[in-house]
């Protein structure tokens, strides 16, 4: 860029010379504007020549070529050296405006860690994050980069997930923590397990994710592509058309007229506007949407998130928090504590996810010198005894087949039912958490005109319409089967618009075949599984639903941004090019129609970068 700036100075000083110098001394300024050509267009000239000999000769360093050649052929030197520098002066600006995007996607994706600490008996050894194994040991300090996703084994810090998830509130992290790769140690020092190697970590496949983005066009990056691949050859000929036949046929017509307005005609219908704008429009989108921790797969997925019309909706991790905690004590002839308590040690010696949601609950050390002869009865429960005391833990089952008169009334939740010594206690209700955001985010997708929310589960229906009721979706299908989803989507595709879409939102490996079969795929991707991220078209960094709403408001005002652009160059396009065919204008506006409409394109794509507001 730098070098190009110094030849594009030193071609205007030159070219300021010649415009000034006595006309006197016609054969120096010829020479001179010669020069200044020279110095600012040899490099298109070459371009031009050694794409012909390719076999690509249609393209904007071939239109320019011509047309400034041609201007200079016909004694229209500083018309001729003038489009040259302004070409090049807008070939500058774009060059400027596609890596200042870049940058800004890079610093979002500046995550890439450089080096890991791995513990090799007492020492640390730094080391490529390629070289280390699953279940090496690593050492994080306190300023560095995460360098692979782990459990912590040791220490307590705080971490600045900002680059990933997009979230500026750093996050504690202790030991039993999972850490993901690419964010930010803050203060302590972490001594964690590695649970993924490199290439499957979270960090590699974001830079993946970005890096490939861009190989997946939009459709009106593929209209661009397409309509520029037969629009330049035929304006070229219409050119040579306008150069030769009206000077034959027309009474007084020149070919000097003529050839000037046909050197004008191709400077205007030089396409780069739209090959430049409308990719970078895509490219500051999908930079845009990183920055909200909403990753993209690529400009199409983008593009069809604006047409979405129907948002279908796991429950349990996606508008649920995916963990089970206790909801309600109800006790009998106990206090509350004390059933809790009992229940506890019980289920103590269990690590399936409701016992821990009770142990959690209690929130107590468990004294095991309490506990004896514990049974465990696999689908219906625990028989222990507690204190000398027999108590039975579990479902309605075990209740049953123990011959224990028990609540049956409808609870919305897992009822875990409790007797001690032969006596009915009580029950403890545990359900999963609605996420906080989970009701706004609907909301919002109802704002952003989205015509159905449904909601698909494998819970029971009183779960499920509790929680549907509480978010305010639309429809809700229960007690649903990995298979019986995407059946209930195969439904819902037939019942959207020709041109509308469907997207599905989901975390678990369950929700893949869904994922795949729908016009987008969304995935939580905090806490998301790797085969739900893999086969979703679009990753939520923050496992937050409201960022979906923020997501179709990028990929809204992206689409609108590359709209602009195409109906402002083909507009101002196609208005000056009818004008220089009937001679009304000059090489000047055509310098604009080519170079002024590029530059404000290109400011226009800058603004899908901006997403602070949405």
């Amino acid at each position: 860029m730098k070098k190009r700036l110094w030849r594009i100075l030193f071609g205007a000083v030159l070219f300021i010379a010649a415009a000034v110098m006595n006309p006197s001394d016609q054969w120096f300024k010829i020479a001179l504007y010669g020069l200044s050509y020279i110095v600012v267009g040899l490099d298109v000239v070459i371009k031009a020549c050694k794409n012909i000999i390719k076999g690509r000769a249609f393209d904007e360093n071939f239109l320019m070529t011509v047309a400034t050649i041609g201007a200079m052929l016909i004694a229209e030197y500083p018309e001729g050296v003038a489009v040259m520098l302004f070409y090049q002066v807008g070939e500058l600006f774009q060059s400027y405006a596609v890596d200042k995007s870049r940058k800004s996607i890079a610093s979002l994706m500046d995550i890439r860690p450089d080096y890991a600490n791995v513990k090799r008996g007492e020492e640390l050894v730094k080391v490529d994050p390629d070289e280390v194994q699953t279940d090496d040991i690593i050492v994080i300090k306190a300023g560095e980069k995460v360098p692979l996703d782990g459990i912590v084994l040791k220490g307590k810090s705080m971490i600045d997930t900002s680059a990933l998830t997009g979230e500026s509130v750093p996050r504690e992290v202790e030991v039993g923590s999972d850490i993901l790769s690419g964010c930010i140690n803050l203060n302590g020092v972490i001594t964690a397990k590695v649970t993924k190697e490199y290439e499957e970590s979270t960090v590699s496949k974001i830079l993946d994710l970005v890096e490939n983005a861009s190989n997946k066009k939009s459709h009106s990056e593929q209209f661009i592509t397409k309509f520029a691949r037969y629009y330049t050859p035929i304006v070229v000929i219409i050119a040579v058309f306008l150069a030769i036949i009206p000077p034959l046929v027309l009474e007084g017509a020149t070919f000097g007229d003529w050839i000037y307005r046909a050197l004008s005609f191709l400077v205007v219908s030089c396409p780069c506007a739209l090959v430049l704008s409308i990719p970078l429009s895509f490219f500051g989108g999908i930079g845009g949407a990183s920055r909200k921790g909403v990753l993209v797969k690529g400009s199409n997925y983008l593009e069809a998130l604006a047409e979405t019309e129907i948002i279908v909706f796991d429950k349990t991790g996606t508008l649920t928090k995916g963990v089970f905690l206790v909801q309600e004590i109800h006790a009998e002839g106990v206090s509350q504590e004390e059933l809790l308590e009992f229940t506890a040690y019980a289920e103590s010696y269990s690590n399936h996810p409701i016992s821990n949601s009770i142990k959690q609950a209690y929130a107590k050390e468990i004294d095991s010198g309490r506990i004896a002869n514990v049974e465990e009865i696999s689908g219906h429960g625990v028989i222990a005894t507690i204190d000398g005391k027999k108590v039975l833990v579990g479902n309605s089952k075990l209740m049953k087949k123990m011959n224990m008169p028990y609540y049956e009334g409808e609870l919305i939740g897992t009822v875990v039912h409790v007797a001690i010594d032969h006596i009915y206690a009580g029950y403890i209700v545990i359900a999963d958490e609605v996420k906080a955001d989970s009701a706004q985010a609907i909301k919002e997708l109802k704002h952003a005109n989205i015509k159905k929310t449904v909601m698909l589960t494998g819970d029971t229906q009183a779960v499920a319409a509790k929680v549907a009721k509480e978010l305010g979706i639309d429809k809700v299908y229960s007690e649903l089967l990995p298979g019986d989803k995407v059946e209930k989507v195969e439904e819902l595709l037939l019942q959207k618009s020709e041109k509308g879409k469907l997207a599905f939102v989901g975390d678990g490996i369950n929700d893949a075949p869904v994922l795949a079969r729908a016009d987008i795929g969304i995935a939580m991707g905090g806490l998301g599984s790797d085969a739900a991220i893999e086969a979703a078209d679009l990753v939520i960094m923050t496992d937050e639903p409201s960022k979906i709403a923020t997501a179709i408001r990028i990929s809204k005002k992206t689409l609108g941004i590359a709209r602009q652009n195409i109906v402002i160059a083909i507009g101002i396009k196609v208005g000056i090019l009818v004008l220089s065919a009937l001679g009304i204008t000059t090489l000047w506006a055509a310098i604009f129609a080519d170079v002024g409409v590029t530059i404000i394109a290109v400011l226009n794509s800058f603004r899908a970068l901006n997403v602070k507001k949405l």
